[in-house]
């Protein structure tokens, strides 16, 4: 498969189209597990998971054939850290290498720039992701804010550099 990893803006609709597509499957996957849950907590976890445009390093978009949008990933710092954020692979783009080639450019750019670290917060439902984490060679850390308090339940990684 042809794949292009192309930087774009934070707001490019091919993005935001594929970050969409990201929060319904996230929605179907954790519906139940905050299903009831006060609105305070829910609001405080969506002001958590946000991430503004003025926090982003980087937003790369996975091309394929006819520059057909499989993926995306957005970056943004944390203190030292850069931590991957909205890791979203399309269908048509699954078990294709899209998640392992945007990950791996995340870590590319993470090491250039000096990065000690690349963390990411993610969850048992989404054991692909898990998967593939462990599988480029991230290891379990503590849930870490600004998740403690909202998501403690979350697993955390991190993918040393140096």
């Amino acid at each position: 498969m042809t794949l292009r990893i192309e930087e774009v803006a934070v707001d490019d609709a091919r993005a935001v189209a594929l970050r969409a597509m990201l929060d319904d499957d996230l929605g179907h996957r954790y519906g139940a597990l905050v299903a009831g849950e006060p609105p305070g907590v829910t609001a405080a976890r969506t002001a958590a998971l946000r991430v503004h445009p003025d926090e982003v390093l980087a937003t790369l978009l996975a091309l394929g054939e006819e520059a057909r949008p499989l993926g995306q990933v957005m970056v943004r710092r944390l203190g030292e850290d850069w931590e991957l954020k909205r890791l979203i692979v399309a269908p048509t783009g699954r078990r294709r290498g899209v998640g392992r080639a945007l990950t791996s450019e995340v870590l590319e750019r993470a090491r250039a720039s000096g990065a000690p670290r690349v963390i990411l917060q993610t969850g048992a439902p989404q054991p692909e992701s898990v998967a593939l984490y462990t599988s480029l060679g991230f290891t379990p850390i503590p849930v870490y804010e600004p998740y403690v308090a909202t998501m403690p339940q979350s697993l955390c990684f991190e993918r040393m550099l140096s």
